[in-house]
């Protein structure tokens, strides 16, 4: 295949690499150039997603096999560039309300998508890093965004240094899972593993390691210390883009990972990885329980979502896989929508973000009240949503692979979740209101929430589209 046709068959990442670069110098060249950025960004992921779409039926890999083509990549490609879209059309009254629209954010937000997106396409270890790094340097920017107010330096700070710590930790497990394999490519390392590592211990203390560095980023226990503060402290729509956008591409490119570990894990990583999985589910559920402030129960939700997301690892089957990944692209919808609800009912200065300050939302603003409620039906797990069937896929995968006691845990999870998603609806729909409820956001992020909505729907009421697009990728 020539240089032109494998630039094509990964269109997307070249679209939204290239497009970052170039809005970042037009920042740079061009005076007042904000509103230029701007739609120049939401051009090129609109773009973005069609190219994805596009390159859905190619396959293999490229660029001698660093890259892999079209697929389950390619979809996903084309929901990370919707969720991009979303989080711009959120993003500018947010930044404007707030008076922070610089364009260094379009500039951030387009190299964070560009290694998520890198991150999907990886088929190499080398890539993999490249992309989980590139995104992450993007965020700790991004976190401090609002760099006159203490708690997001705070939060950018945090993220940062142990963000900086947990890189250590990957690293290492690359270099040893290369050490026992002699591979860095996923193709190359399935089938030196199929044939025995001459170094089993080495190779089990580096996929140890990749789990370690892999926990932090997406949150697991007990590498979750730094979420709540860091939810909390970030800008709120940059928190929407963070904990979606970076769970999810992580979570994707899990999957291609360890299905090329897989004739190297045993019964005892698996053990392991399923403790790590229901401790995370449990810790997160019910630390969320006592919270008052809503983006640290979100926060905390979130942590218990990675655990759930987890049990596909644990169930090393087909089943487990299409559940993951089924998940990870509701999961971008659904706790996208709620952050970009929090954001429309929070004034200046980040305030009124109690629960207790969501009392009679239903009231004042029905429509705003419904929505908020569908997305918080569907992170519970009810359904007809989408959160419901990928519960429900990755529930039966980790039966059927024989911890069922992991499921029981998990639907344990799920219950006490109940209990503090529907107290924000008790609140919006049984109490008074205590003030007159103005939301603060309108115009283009209103249509975030509608078009979040309407994808939590979709995906809950069709969800066999999706997951058979999905089988046939795997």
């Amino acid at each position: 295949m020539d240089m032109g046709s494998q630039l094509l068959s990964v269109a997307p990442v070249v679209l939204v690499g290239g497009l970052a670069t170039v809005v970042m110098l037009v920042d740079a060249l061009v005076r007042d150039s904000t509103r230029w950025t701007f739609w120049m960004s939401l051009a090129g992921l609109i773009g973005s997603a069609i190219a994805g779409l596009a390159t859905l039926s190619a396959s293999g890999t490229v660029f001698n096999g660093m890259l892999a083509a079209g697929g389950t990549a390619a979809l996903f490609d084309t929901l990370l560039s919707m969720a991009g879209i979303l989080t711009l059309l959120a993003a500018r009254p947010y930044l404007r309300r707030e008076g922070q629209e610089y364009d260094e954010f379009y500039t951030l937000l387009l190299f964070a998508l560009a290694g998520a997106m890198l991150l999907v396409h990886a088929a190499h270890l080398v890539i993999f890093f490249l992309g989980i790094e590139l995104m992450s340097v993007a965020f700790y920017v991004l976190a401090g965004y609002f760099r006159r107010q203490t708690r997001s330096v705070e939060a950018a700070l945090k993220y940062f240094l142990l963000g900086a710590f947990a890189t250590g930790f990957l690293l290492y497990g690359i270099a040893m899972v290369y050490g026992s394999s002699g591979a860095l490519a996923y193709a190359a390392i399935q089938e030196q593993l199929r044939h025995g590592s001459a170094l089993p211990t080495l190779l089990l203390i580096g996929i140890g390691l990749l789990v370690v560095g892999v926990g932090f980023k997406i949150a697991i226990v007990p590498f979750h210390q730094w979420v709540p503060d860091v939810y909390q402290g970030a800008p709120t729509v940059v928190t929407a883009f963070m904990s979606t956008v970076g769970k999810a591409a992580v979570v994707i490119a899990l999957v291609p990972l360890f299905r090329a570990l897989q004739p190297a894990v045993e019964t005892k990583l698996q053990l392991a990885v399923a403790t790590l999985a229901a401790a995370t589910i449990l810790l997160g559920n019910i630390t969320a329980v006592v919270q008052s402030n809503i983006k640290r129960m979100l926060a905390y939700s979130s942590i218990a979502h990675a655990g759930y997301l987890l049990m596909g690892l644990v169930a090393q089957n087909d089943r487990g896989w299409a559940g993951m990944l089924f998940y990870a692209a509701a999961y971008l919808f659904m706790q996208l929508g709620a952050f970009v609800v929090v954001a429309s009912v929070e004034t200046n200065n980040e305030e009124r973000l109690e629960i207790s300050e969501y009392a009679g939302l239903s009231r004042r603003h029905p429509v705003l009240a419904a929505l908020m409620a569908i997305f918080l039906f569907s992170l519970t797990g009810l359904p007809p949503f989408a959160g419901f069937f990928g519960k429900y896929y990755l529930f039966t995968a980790a039966i059927e692979a024989g911890y069922t006691w992991l499921a029981v845990i998990a639907v344990v999870g799920t219950m006490i979740s109940a209990y503090f998603y529907l107290g924000v609806l008790v609140a919006m729909y049984f109490r008074e209101p205590h003030e007159r409820l103005v939301p603060a956001l309108g115009g283009t992020a209103t249509l975030t929430v509608w078009l979040s909505s309407l994808a939590v729907l979709a995906l809950g009421i069709f969800p066999s589209t999706l997951l058979q697009l999905l089988e046939r990728f795997l």
